[in-house]
C-alpha cells in the first residue's frame, strides 16, 4: 500500500467509508474493515498455496502476515508505511519498513510473494511490480496476486483516497483483471499457473518462466 495515500484507512477502526478516487473513472469503495479484521476464508485459500518462506507485500495492518505465521510459515510483511508495520507487529507478525522496490531480506530465496487487497496497483505499473516479485523468488517460487473480476479490464493512472471531506495525496495506482493478467505476467517474465475464485474474490498463481521442470 502507498503509506501516505492510505494513511486515513490504516488509522481507521471506526468503520468510516473510504473511497479510492481515480482521476478519470468511477470511485471504488475500499474494503477497510477487511484489512483490520482476521483473515477470511478467501484469504485462507491463498495461505493454503504457500509452502515455504513468504513475503506479504504491501502488508497494511498485517492480516495476511499473521495468517501466514499462524499457518506455521516463515512470513515477513513489507510496507512503506511505518504505521502499517507497527500494526502488523502488534498482531504478533514480523514486518519490515521498506519500499518493495528497494533492498529486501533474502532476495531471490523466497518461496512465495503475496499481493492481495488491490496491491497489484502498487507503483502504478503491474509489469514492473510483477517483475520485481519474480526477482524476489527462488526459481520454483510463485506469486499469489488478487485480481479484479473478469470484464473489469486493466487501468493505470492517478488516484487519491477520500474519507468524508478529507482528501489524501495523489499517487499512481493500477488494477488488473483476470482477462488481462496473462499478457502482463508474460511481460514480467512470469506465467499464469492458475486463476481461481474464492468467496467472490479472484486470484492468480503465477510462476517464473525459468521455473525448473518437474521431475
Amino acid at each position: 500500500m502507498n503509506g501516505d495515500g492510505f494513511a486515513s484507512a490504516l488509522r481507521d477502526h471506526a468503520g468510516d467509508v473510504h473511497w479510492l478516487m481515480p482521476a478519470d473513472g468511477p470511485r471504488r469503495r475500499l474494503p477497510v474493515k477487511r484489512w483490520h479484521r482476521p483473515a477470511t476464508p478467501a484469504d485462507a485459500t491463498v495461505v493454503a498455496r504457500c509452502a515455504g518462506p513468504t513475503l506479504d507485500l504491501g502488508c497494511g495492518p498485517g492480516r495476511m502476515s499473521m495468517a501466514l505465521t499462524r499457518a506455521g510459515l516463515s512470513a515477513v510483511g513489507v510496507d512503506v508505511s511505518s504505521q502499517a508495520v507497527a500494526l502488523t507487529r502488534a498482531r504478533g507478525a514480523v514486518a519490515v519498513h521498506a519500499d518493495l522496490f528497494g533492498p529486501l531480506p533474502a532476495e531471490g530465496r523466497w518461496a512465495h510473494t503475496v499481493l492481495l487487497d488491490g496491491n497489484i496497483g502498487i507503483g502504478g505499473d503491474p509489469v514492473a511490480l510483477l517483475r520485481r516479485c519474480g526477482a524476489l523468488l527462488r526459481p520454483s517460487g510463485t506469486v499469489l496476486v488478487e485480481l479484479e473480476p473478469p470484464g473489469a479490464g486493466a487501468w493505470q493512472g492517478q488516484v487519491h483516497v477520500a474519507t468524508g471531506r478529507h482528501r489524501g495525496p495523489t499517487f499512481r495506482w493500477a488494477w488488473l483483471d483476470t482477462d488481462a493478467v496473462s499478457g502482463v505476467a508474460a511481460a514480467a517474465g512470469l506465467a499464469v499457473g492458475e486463476v481461481f475464485r474464492s468467496d467472490c474474490r479472484w486470484f492468480a498463481e503465477l510462476t517464473r518462466l525459468d521455473r525448473p521442470a518437474a521431475p
